[in-house]
């Protein structure tokens, strides 16, 4: 398995950070993908994937971070993602979060869109937080999306129709979580419809655990609930749903040009 968006570093894991790692391998997570999320999470970030071999970094501002002095932030972040652009996997976690605050919603849009442009540059996917912003991620997508653009909407949370546009560009997948498990979710039903081969698997620990973690700190090795949901959704095996979820994840990310 590969969780394609893991927050180890976070200070959540101080404690016990080499063994949530070790539990993820033990349960059969091969790689664990690290989004950045501002200047702060960098040097923990890439020390982690310096010691794990299983660990791998993006580079991205994340919206919830874009404030009045965003440019300068994110002129750092093309500083670090431009210097070492061989180590990072991706662009990410960049997007739009209109759910906590709308005051930056211009900022957090025109963020999105350059990080965009680096990605494309650098052909890297991006991945994208999308939180009560479908329309403006659209948005931007329907004006910066051509053959060079590639991704994931990172904990998709949307519609059916939703979903049909996001495939519609051609080169994104869908990524689940914990989120999946819960009773009154939606997705279930959105999902079904959708070939398996735009999945990917994810946690987004330390947040968004999975039944019967719910309301508790989320660890990569979790992975386990959410594909035994999803072969149920799927009416498949256990097997395949991550012998293909591994797969587009390898081929979205070129994992095998990071392995050590």
């Amino acid at each position: 398995m590969i969780d394609t968006h893991a927050h180890i570093y976070s200070s959540k894991f101080d404690e016990d950070r080499d063994e949530v790692v070790d539990r993820a391998e033990e349960n059969g997570v091969r790689f664990l993908l690290l989004p950045n999320i501002d200047l702060e999470s960098i040097e923990p970030m890439i020390d982690l994937c310096n010691g794990r071999k299983s660990c791998i970094p993006m580079m991205g501002l994340h919206p919830c971070s874009i404030d009045s002095n965003y440019s300068d932030t994110l002129e750092k972040i093309r500083i670090e993602l431009f210097k070492s652009k061989e180590k990072f996997i991706a662009v990410g976690e960049i997007g739009i979060d209109l759910f906590w605050d709308k005051t930056y919603v211009q900022e957090q849009m025109g963020a999105f869109r350059l990080q965009i442009q680096w990605a494309k540059e650098l052909k890297l996917p991006i991945v994208i937080h999308a939180r009560d912003s479908y329309p403006e991620i659209f948005q931007v997508l329907d004006e910066e999306n051509d053959d060079n653009l590639k991704g994931v909407f990172h904990c998709f949370s949307g519609t059916e129709r939703d979903a049909e546009k996001i495939l519609s560009y051609g080169g994104f997948k869908m990524g689940i979580g914990g989120t999946i498990t819960y009773k009154k979710s939606k997705l279930p039903d959105v999902i079904k419809n959708i070939e398996l081969s735009n999945i990917l698997l994810e946690t987004d620990a330390p947040y968004l655990a999975p039944r019967p973690f719910r309301g508790k700190r989320n660890e990569s090795s979790y992975l386990t609930y959410v594909v035994t949901k999803l072969s149920e959704i799927y009416e498949c095996s256990e097997n395949e749903i991550i012998e293909s979820t591994t797969l587009n994840a390898e081929d979205l990310f070129n994992i095998q040009k990071f392995i050590k």
